[in-house]
């Protein structure tokens, strides 16, 4: 039987996307029916666009759930969720909207599932505004899986702002529980790589100077490591219309993972694109967390599923993660504290720990 609704204002902090990826997913997950109003009132487009509407469906899929409300420009959905299952999905935003946002929304689902899951997700995979798929891979994976569950992503083809026509496939196997994470150890960085890539008509000189740019401005900063950015021409039955763009991951000794990346827009030279990558991975490098500012709001639902007590150390908490949080919070009822960390070394940074105490979440299928 169905309890009350589950009331969220989509208008308030962060009033984007995000909302309805944190609600729906654990609306799904922990049965309760939902109510979203107001969904991303304050933006020039409000309401739902193709992106948010295929991950709504998606989840709908997911779990044979009644959705309400569900088309563009709506600003209020309802949705009541079912029993979860496994099996294929397919979710398409038939646009350059991101396949990694799509996989946000899924993957905590998925994991709580009666049987394996196969999603089959189509859009950008290299677009504006969202991770990129090569970020999925080289930062979000090795670390979300250190809550005890692997997935794998299958990059049929990619695809690029505007026209999308991208495909990732994601398999997963459903868990029992999370386990919490406890990731307070940066290090020091002992590695620093990447690739720089073009697609479709850009000449492959732009991804020479991508990274050429790129290693110029960390060498200012980080002198005594090598610098690999392979520059890639992406394979013409693997990519979808043009693009350009770079992502440069740092990685510690002990296993923590930062990233820069950047995405080029007609009329942006390369080397442009290079330094916007490097300065962002060299901001993230400086304030001492242990994770980039990307993956703090990606890590907040599976904390508060796992089972146990999760810490992470970041640096400045942005607005998506307290947004995430504060949802969290609502719907899930897990305790998060976000507090400034007290190591010494931290005393000159602006760096902060956020714990959690989880749910236990458990897979009543398994």
């Amino acid at each position: 039987m169905a309890g009350p609704r589950v009331e969220v204002d989509g208008s308030i902090m962060e009033g984007g996307g995000q909302i309805l990826r944190v609600s729906t997913a654990l609306s799904c997950l922990l049965g309760l029916p939902l109510r979203v109003h107001k969904i991303r009132a304050g933006r020039s487009t409000p309401g739902l666009r193709p992106q948010h509407l295929s991950g709504l469906e998606m989840i709908r899929d997911l779990c044979d759930g009644q959705l309400e409300g569900a088309e563009i420009g709506s600003t209020e959905i309802t949705f009541t969720p079912e029993k979860i299952k496994g099996g294929i999905h397919t979710a398409d935003t038939k646009t350059a909207g991101s396949v990694c946002l799509l996989m946000q929304v899924s993957m905590p689902c998925v994991l709580f599932a009666a049987s394996p899951s196969e999603l089959h997700l189509k859009g950008g995979t290299n677009a504006e505004m969202a991770p990129q798929i090569d970020y999925t891979e080289m930062v979000f994976k090795p670390i979300v899986e250190k809550f005890g569950f692997i997935f794998n992503c299958d990059i049929k083809t990619r695809g690029y702002y505007p026209k999308g026509g991208g495909e990732v496939i994601v398999r997963m196997s459903p868990v029992k529980q999370l386990n919490p994470i406890n990731l307070t150890d940066r290090g020091c960085v002992t590695k620093i790589y990447g690739r720089a890539f073009v697609a479709g008509v850009l000449p492959f000189k732009v991804a020479k100077d991508m990274a050429a740019a790129a290693v110029r401005c960390i060498r200012k900063e980080i002198r005594d490591l090598y610098v690999n950015i392979q520059p890639v021409q992406e394979p013409k039955d693997q990519a979808f219309g043009n693009g350009n763009g770079i992502i440069i991951i740092a990685e510690t000794s002990t296993g923590c993972l930062f990233a820069g990346s950047s995405l080029g827009k007609r009329g942006v030279n390369a080397d442009k694109v290079g330094i916007e990558a490097a300065e962002m991975l060299l901001a993230n490098l400086r304030h001492g967390g242990t994770v980039d500012e990307y993956l703090q709001d990606q890590l907040i639902v599976f904390m508060a599923l796992a089972n146990g007590v999760s810490r992470i150390k970041t640096g400045p908490v942005t607005l998506h993660t307290q947004t995430a949080i504060h949802f969290a919070e609502q719907i899930a009822k897990p305790k998060f504290i976000v507090k400034k960390s007290e190591d010494e070394e931290d005393a000159a940074k602006d760096t902060y720990i956020i714990e959690c105490q989880g749910i236990g979440m458990t897979n009543p299928n398994l």
